[in-house]
Formats: C-alpha cells, structure tokens, sequence
C-alpha cells in the first residue's frame, strides 16, 4: 500500500477515535465499596454535579447546578462552584452567571484593572504619544515622540503627529516644530501691498469653536466639509488647509472659506449678520482705545504661551488702525499658540495686568467683550451650524464650546 496513503488512514482513524470521544461522556474512577472493585463512572456535564457515583448495576447520578452555581466542564466533583460575588465599583458585569459559567467583571471604558481597582488609563503628556491604548486590563503605554513627529495635546488615545513638510508645498518655515509643536509654514512674500487682515476674528472663533469636536478622528474635516450645503469645497483647498493650520485651526479655515464661497445664500446671509453684529459690539468695546507701543506690549506679555514679539506689534501698528490693532495682535496670539482659545487666554492675562500701570478703562473694555462672547447668542447660532446645517452626519462627534 501507498506510504502516504497509509499515513493518511492513520491519522483519520485517530481523528474518529478522538470525535468519537469527545461526543462521550468522560470517565472517572471510582471504588464501589459494596463489591470493593474500581469502577470506571460516566463524569456529569457541564451545569450540573456527581449526585450519586455510578455503581456496578447503576450509571451516575447527575443533578443541575443550583442558582448562583456553576460548572464549566465534564466534572465528577460532588458539588458546583460557587459563582464570583457581584462586582465593585467602577466595574460592570461582563458576564453573568449561569450554571455554566462564572460571573465576569470588567472596569468600566477608560479604566483598567490593577490588583484590585479600577484605575484612570493614564493619558500621555504633550511630547508623547499613545503606542499602546489602554484597555480594560492593561494601561496606556506612552512613548515619546520621536524627531519629526509632535503631540500638541494631553490624551490616553492620540499618537504622535508627523511633522508638516513645508517645503514640499512649496512653503518656507517660519518656526521649526518640535515634540510638543508642528512646523509653521508659510507662503512666500510677495510684493503686494500689505494689509492688516484679520485672519479670524473674536466673533467667528467664538462661533466656529461650537463645530470643534473635543477629540479629533483623523477624517474629521472630510466628514464636516461634506455635510455643509451649498458650493462644496474642493479636495485642493481642504489638503491646504490641513497642511498649513494646525489640528483645530483646520476647521476654522474650512468653516471661513465655506461662508465666504456661500454668502449668497440665505441661510449663510443670516450666519453672516448674526456674526457682524458680534463684531459690530466688540468694536464698540474694545475698538475706541488709542493704546501705545508700551500699552499693547504689556497686554501681550501678559497672555500665557508663546509671546508676540516686539516686531509682530510694530508692523500691527503700521498696517491697522487703531480700533484694529488689539484684535490684530490677539489673532497673531492664537495662531502663534495653536489651538490656544483666544479668549481663555485673554481672561488669564487680564488677571495679570493688574498689576501693571495699565489703563483701567481698556481692562474693564476687554472683560466686557469676555462676557459679551460668552452671552451672544452663540447657542442660537449653534443650533443654525450643527443641527440645521451639517445635519445628522455629525450627530456622533461630541461638540465642545467655549
């Protein structure tokens, strides 16, 4: 006969023999005292116990596991095992108990088990990043960004970010990016005339942010420039926004150019007015005040993050009028700062001009403007953006306002 023919029968008839035993009940022995042989007993099945060993006239006894009892396997044990007492805090059961199984607890989402608590994942600093995400039995495994990559963000879920290349699009850096910051790119200068240009202002920041998920997927501006009506903007204009701005800045940019190509429309005409006459009420606060060099260098001295320099308010002060130049200067603030909120930040350095000679009536106008913001119909506005306008598609992305 064939060698492999024969190996082949072989192994099959050790495949039916082994089939053939799993499908039967396993075997126990056990010594029957009343004819004092060793007899071979049938084991219970899962959910249920030995009531009575087999004898040589009789087959074993088995009964079902009573509540909150159980057996996982083939058994001959004279009683089940008790099932796990319920779980603690900051655990959910996982699986309950049934006669064959245990009951099961698990930490709840954010949370892993360690000894016997359920501790926070622990959640990377910027200048790292999440290698590893945590999971319900394990912590989060945090690495520090290698060069070329950055993490501007405190999370238990976000890797670390490769660096924008500028120069393959065709920009110029103009702050070299690290751990804890991305590369800021940008256009080469040309020779047209310079004007002051706001790139966003208070009133616009104030109402994008409400389209700021808290956390960022990485389709996230795809997902939003698709779900605004009217003229769609092109994959061109959405690869340059994400190249140049950084992560939240990006959607910023996408709502500003999505107004701007839909100001025709009524609905945007009516997001439009209710933004103008926003800025229309800022002006009015904070817009009056004939501040000198030494007055706006202190306001931004007095902001935390990386500072305006001397030559950033100079050229403010040559390009804006004067009802400009604050509102220039903090536009200047949050783009240095990433995704710094501009108000925040202007709530912290306002508790620090205090204690300089500054003018009292431009404090008390700039924490108007603070309240104006945080009281402006900024939840009727919202409810246009995400709940008339972007629709269902973002029902899922959770929404953070200022």
């Amino acid at each position: 006969m064939n060698k492999f023919l024969c190996c082949t029968l072989v192994l099959l008839d050790i495949s039916i023999k082994w089939t053939i035993q799993d499908d039967s009940p396993r075997k126990y022995p056990h010594y029957d005292p009343e004819t004092s042989r060793q007899l071979l007993c049938d084991q219970c099945p899962p959910g249920s116990y030995v009531k009575q060993h087999c004898t040589s006239t009789s087959p074993t006894q088995c009964a079902p596991c009573p509540d909150q009892y159980y057996a996982e396997e083939w058994n001959s044990n004279d009683e089940c095992q008790y099932c796990s007492t319920i779980c603690k805090e900051l655990q959910y059961v996982k699986q309950e108990c049934t006669s064959t199984q245990n009951r099961l607890c698990q930490c709840i989402e954010g949370r892993y088990l360690e000894v016997e608590f359920c501790l926070k994942h622990t959640e990377c600093p910027p200048g790292f990043g999440v290698t590893q995400p945590g999971t319900p039995e394990s912590d989060t495994v945090c690495t520090r960004c290698p060069e070329g990559f950055f993490s501007n963000e405190t999370s238990s879920t976000a890797a670390c970010l490769k660096h924008t290349n500028c120069s393959a699009l065709g920009f110029k850096i103009t702050l070299k990016g690290n751990a804890v910051r991305d590369n800021i790119c940008q256009e080469n200068i040309d020779t047209t005339p310079q004007k002051c240009g706001i790139d966003v202002t208070l009133c616009e920041e104030a109402f994008f942010r409400f389209a700021v998920p808290t956390y960022l997927t990485p389709n996230w501006l795809n997902i939003l420039a698709d779900s605004l009506p009217g003229l769609k903007l092109s994959t061109e204009n959405i690869e340059r926004i994400k190249q140049r701005h950084s992560s939240q800045e990006q959607t910023f940019q996408v709502l500003k150019l999505w107004k701007q190509q839909n100001k025709e429309q009524d609905m945007v005409k009516k997001i439009i007015q209710d933004i103008d006459i926003c800025e229309k009420s800022v002006l009015k606060h904070i817009g009056h005040p004939n501040l000198t060099f030494e007055h706006l260098n202190t306001l931004m001295a007095s902001l935390p993050g990386k500072k305006v320099g001397k030559e950033d308010i100079e050229r403010t002060m040559k390009l804006c009028q004067p009802t400009e130049q604050v509102l220039k200067l903090l536009n200047l603030w949050r783009i240095k700062n990433g995704d710094q909120d501009t108000i925040k930040g202007l709530m912290y350095g306002l508790k620090h001009l205090k204690t300089y000679h500054f003018p009292k009536r431009t404090i008390q106008s700039l924490k108007k403007v603070i309240k104006f913001l945080h009281r402006f119909t900024m939840h009727r506005l919202y409810q246009k953006l995400l709940l008339e306008i972007i629709g269902s598609q973002t029902k899922s992305v959770k929404v953070r306002c200022v």
